[in-house]
This record gives structure tokens, C-alpha cells and sequence, in this order.
């Protein structure tokens, strides 16, 4: 009786964590490039409670959770016209850097902007990764500045805008018409992004485990998607999906409850038969 007590107090534990999971998918629905959270159990050690012939007979003794898995299905991709934006369609993640500490990290969320000494980065101050160079071939932070201008360009010709292609390269106009490939948006990938680890703030760390390119690549190669310019991937959240899965997570909850309740009934009784 007691094992029954056990069993339905593990199930509570790992429901409730479920339950949290779930409504942390559901707060962010209109996070951009959030990727849902999947929590999937496994039985724990079974009780050998007697030997049956030539059969063992066993109780199970509870659940646990086995792994919270991230779901990186595409995100739902829409325009806002913005240059600084960028979404990946298709597999790959962007890279950037902390300035201050050196550390590496890979998002999802293109929702960059340029900042007042012309770095494209995160709303966090992180600075988007690629060819810094107008020759493409040093990696760097993408800066978004005359650096590289061709010879022919006039003096102290200024930006007059930019625009991001589908491989990542950033081209330039200057203000007397000269254009020129300034850098290029590289992307990454891992043959195991769910080894990747959640830092928060759309970031994830890279890690050994996940498996990821030697390095950065262009995009729509190496099995990459491309870039869209102008446009963010939005949560891949499905509510109709989280709501089911809430309501399956709470009616579960409320049955173990009932175990724990009857078997507490149970004991009761035992303890009067005693009297």
C-alpha cells in the first residue's frame, strides 16, 4: 500500500512539471524564433514481488521524466519590411558573440537591429556573426560601415542603405551610387541541436555534444536554409496542440490524487482492523 502511495506522488511531481512546461510553450506563443518544449516519461524500476514459474512478477513503482526535448520545427516566417530582421527558413541557426566576454551563442530570433557604430545585434547588445570583410574570408562581428569600399567609390562616400540576400551577403550603397558586397550573415548547424543549452533570451550555448559544422557556413549550403531579409520566424507554439496536451496533463494529475486519497482510505481501515 505504501508503494501505491509512492507511485502516485512520483506522478504528481513529474505532472506538475509538465503542467510548467506547458504553460511556459503557451507564454511564449509570440516569442520570436521560440522553439516548444516536449517533456517525455519513462517507467522507473519495476518491484519484483514474487517468482511465477518460469515468469518474474512485477509492479511498477512510479515515473519519471526521461528528457525535455526542444521541437525545432519551422516557425511560421512573416514580413515586417524591417532590413535589420532576418529569418532562417529552413534548417540553421545565426551566431553571435558577446563583445565583452568573447562567448558564443546560437538563436533563432533574427529580430536584430544596428546599432550607433553600425554592428547588426541582438536587442541584448550581441553582435551577429559572419565574413567581416569585403573579401569574405575573416570571421568576425558584421559591421555595417564603407570598410572595403572599392577604389572607385567617391571619397568619403557614406551608407546609403543595405540589403541581406538569401546567402547572407550584405551589400552596401553608398551615398554616390557605388555598390559593393560588404559581408556576409553566416549560419550554423548541428546534427543534434537538442544538445544545444538554453541560455535564456532566445540564445542557446553550443556544445560538443550537439555536433555542430567546424564552422560557420553560407547560407543554402552545407543543407542549410536561406535567409529572408525583411521578414522573423515566430514561435512554432500550436495552442490548440498545448491546450490538449494541458487538459490531458491535468486530468492526470487529478487521478493520481485519487490514488494517493484511496490508498490513504485504505490504510485507514487497515489501522481500525487493528482495534
Amino acid at each position: 500500500m505504501f508503494s501505491s502511495l509512492n507511485t502516485a506522488v512520483s506522478a504528481l511531481q513529474q505532472f506538475q512539471d509538465d503542467i510548467s512546461l506547458i504553460g511556459n510553450n503557451m507564454a511564449n506563443v509570440n516569442t520570436t524564433g521560440f522553439k516548444d518544449g516536449i517533456m517525455n516519461f519513462a517507467d522507473t524500476l519495476n518491484q519484483v514481488i514474487g517468482l511465477g514459474g518460469t515468469t518474474t512478477e512485477q509492479i511498477g513503482s512510479g515515473v519519471t521524466t526521461d528528457s525535455i526535448t526542444s521541437n525545432f520545427t519551422q516557425g511560421t516566417i512573416s514580413q515586417t519590411g524591417i532590413n535589420s530582421d532576418l529569418a532562417v527558413s529552413g534548417s540553421g541557426f545565426f551566431v553571435v558573440k558577446d563583445p565583452s566576454s568573447g562567448a558564443e551563442y546560437v538563436t533563432r530570433a533574427g529580430d536584430f537591429q544596428v546599432d550607433a557604430n553600425g554592428y547588426l545585434v541582438t536587442a541584448n547588445g550581441m553582435r551577429v556573426q559572419g565574413y567581416s570583410d569585403s573579401g569574405l574570408t575573416t570571421l568576425g562581428d558584421i559591421q555595417i560601415n564603407a570598410t572595403g569600399a572599392p577604389a572607385t567609390a567617391a571619397p568619403g562616400a557614406t551608407v546609403q542603405s543595405y540589403t541581406i540576400g538569401q546567402n547572407g551577403d550584405l551589400t552596401l550603397t553608398l551615398s554616390d551610387g557605388t555598390t559593393f558586397v560588404r559581408g556576409q550573415v553566416l549560419l550554423q548547424n548541428f546534427q543534434a541541436p537538442n544538445a544545444l543549452q538554453n541560455q535564456g533570451n532566445n540564445l542557446y550555448s553550443m556544445t560538443t555534444a550537439a555536433g555542430g559544422l567546424a564552422q560557420p557556413v553560407a547560407a543554402g549550403t552545407n543543407g542549410l536554409g536561406t535567409i529572408d531579409s525583411g521578414a522573423l520566424e515566430g514561435s512554432n507554439v500550436d495552442l490548440t496542440t498545448e491546450m490538449t496536451n494541458l487538459i490531458a496533463a491535468e486530468r492526470a494529475f487529478e487521478s493520481n490524487a485519487k490514488v494517493i486519497t484511496t490508498s490513504d482510505e485504505v490504510l485507514q481501515d487497515l489501522v481500525n482492523l487493528k482495534r
